[in-house]
């Protein structure tokens, strides 16, 4: 089975990682050593209509922030332990493709549809490693293109902003595990408020390659920033700083 796109660990807090270092890192921790979880992702990709590329990322971006404050992914709900468990260890998102009766059978599992412009992302509760439903075992998971239809545009106003890195090249699928990382470090990074005020606004953001100039200001920020491990595609590399997520619900 693939490995799929991995990260570095987070403490065992449940929403929130304790101090101010990113949870993302590259070099070999404890965390290595407690049982490793994965985020399962499936994209929508029928052949006739496929998502534009920032539409699926973004999409992808929000399933993410749905799953961590679904009631069902805190307290004694359901999937807590999982994402207990899952947030103990390496953070691990696996975003896999299916169309037609494979996004059915996705469908039928326990899980959250998000649906963008032109995207549908499901994202189910973290698995093991080697726990993967059958149905989303079977599912491709390397190789995912898309393209946008046309260019994005500037990132919508007073909404946070996932800028990825312009200094690496990324399928889709890696892409939208990468923008998934970039919105779970902005999540932990906010006060309780902001987090209601933009659970409650339905988690606007954008997501944008940021310009070369821009993201050599933006890694030395002190903003949060992902720090891809380098297990698949690209060698260890910042790849998404997350933007605009402070003070969300002041602007509000």
């Amino acid at each position: 089975m693939s490995r799929g796109w991995q990260t570095g660990p987070v403490s065992s807090q449940e929403s929130r990682p304790e101090g101010q270092e990113s949870p993302f890192r590259i070099e070999p921790t404890g965390r290595d050593e407690a049982p490793q979880f994965v985020l399962p992702m499936v994209v929508r990709l029928e052949r006739a209509d496929p998502p534009g590329r920032t539409d699926a990322l973004e999409t992808a971006a929000r399933s993410v922030l749905l799953m961590l404050s679904d009631p069902r992914s805190t307290g004694d709900g359901e999937w807590a332990e999982a994402v207990r468990m899952w947030q103990d260890a390496r953070i691990r998102k696996v975003v896999r493709r299916a169309r037609g009766a494979e996004w059915r059978r996705a469908e039928a599992l326990p899980g959250i549809t998000v649906t963008g412009k032109s995207a549908q992302v499901r994202v189910f509760p973290p698995v093991p490693l080697d726990g993967w439903p059958r149905d989303l075992a079977r599912l491709q998971v390397s190789g995912t293109e898309l393209e946008d239809p046309q260019p994005p545009g500037e990132p919508a106003p007073g909404a946070p902003v996932l800028w990825m890195s312009p200094e690496v090249t990324l399928t889709a699928g890696k892409a939208m595990a990468q923008a998934g990382h970039g919105a779970q470090l902005a999540w932990w990074d906010q006060s309780d408020e902001d987090r209601e005020a933009w659970r409650a606004a339905g988690f606007p953001l954008s997501v944008r390659i940021a310009e070369p100039e821009r993201w050599r200001t933006l890694v030395t920020s002190g903003l949060p920033v992902v720090r891809d491990a380098g297990f698949t595609e690209i060698a260890p590399s910042d790849t998404v700083v997350a933007e605009g997520h402070r003070g969300f619900g002041a602007h509000q």
